[in-house]
């Protein structure tokens, strides 16, 4: 009589379960269509940590060719967190984060740089608007 190898049917269970469970339509998720045209296509990030553990052993009140005793046990966790958003409308296709992670001060400042360069241009105008005002004036 054939053995089987217990820990590789426990694993092979937990593996088949959590393929089930996490396909391609988990990280790209299924499109959304809004009646106004716009396809919004949500994006995700997977996590997935596994543990598993085993062992035979005889107790001693059975003889050692009766005795086909085994322990053991899997766990595994998911997370499914989304981070973007592709979205869709007519020949346009945006790409929204879901939730920006920012590493430091220079991503702040990278962040801020558009608000930035708006302020200086907007200064720069009024600047040159006086400066016509006052050639005027003369």
């Amino acid at each position: 009589m054939e053995q089987k190898n217990q820990i590789n049917e426990v694993l092979g269970l937990t593996m088949q379960k959590l393929k089930d469970m996490v396909d391609v339509n988990t990280v790209v998720g299924t499109p959304i269509t809004t009646p106004d045209g716009v396809t919004v296509i949500p994006v995700s990030k997977i996590s997935v940590g596994f543990a598993s553990g085993g062992s035979d052993f005889a107790p001693k009140s059975l003889p050692a060719n009766k005795a086909n005793c085994f322990g053991g046990g899997t766990g595994a966790g998911i997370s499914v967190v989304p981070v973007s958003f592709l979205i869709i409308h007519g020949d346009n296709v945006r790409i929204i984060n879901a939730d920006p992670v920012s590493n430091g001060p220079i991503d702040k400042a990278i962040d801020l740089l558009p608000e930035l360069v708006d302020k200086v241009s907007g200064m720069i105008e009024q600047r040159k608007a006086a400066g016509t005002d006052q050639k005027a004036s003369n």
